[in-house]
Parts: structure tokens; sequence; C-alpha cells
């Protein structure tokens, strides 16, 4: 009877810690090589995902800029005409 209860205990502590991933996060603590491994991976990826993210916005905003243009809009397309007249200017 007392070890059936120790058992249930034990077996709800185990549960909640393979919740949370201690577990996992005590192996990586241990290994020094597994924490640069993780960090280096994760740091590729960030930088790959921000690199195609500012691309991809980019993008997005010079053809709206493009779409601007076509429309004729004489205070937008002076204003940009101005700011390509800038650029020009500073080579």
């Amino acid at each position: 009877m007392f070890f059936k209860k120790i058992n249930k205990k034990i077996d709800k502590i185990n549960e909640s810690l393979e919740k949370a991933n201690i577990i996992e996060i005590s192996y990586i603590i241990g290994n020094k090589k597994e924490i640069l491994k993780r960090n280096l991976i994760a740091g590729i990826s960030r930088g790959v995902g921000i690199g195609i993210g500012i691309t991809i916005i980019t993008a997005i905003i010079i053809i709206l800029l493009r779409r601007l243009i076509m429309l004729n809009i004489p205070v937008i397309g002076d204003y940009i005409a101005d700011i390509v007249e800038i650029v020009e200017k500073s080579r």
C-alpha cells in the first residue's frame, strides 16, 4: 500500500519532468559540445530567416513603390523623383 503511493508520486514527478523537458535540459547542460552545436544551428537558422524575411519585405516595398509611380500621383511621384535625384547626385 505504501509503495503504491510512492510509485504513483514518482510517476507524477516523472511525467511533469518530461513535460518540462528537464531531462533534455540536464543532458544539454552536462555536454558542452551539445550546447555549442545547438547554439550554432540556432544562430545560422535565425540569420537565414532574417535574411529571407528582409528580402521578401524589401521586394514587397519595391513593388508597391513601382505601382505608386505608375499611378502618377503628383505629390508622391514628385517626392519619389526627388529621392531618386538625391541618390543620383550622391554617386
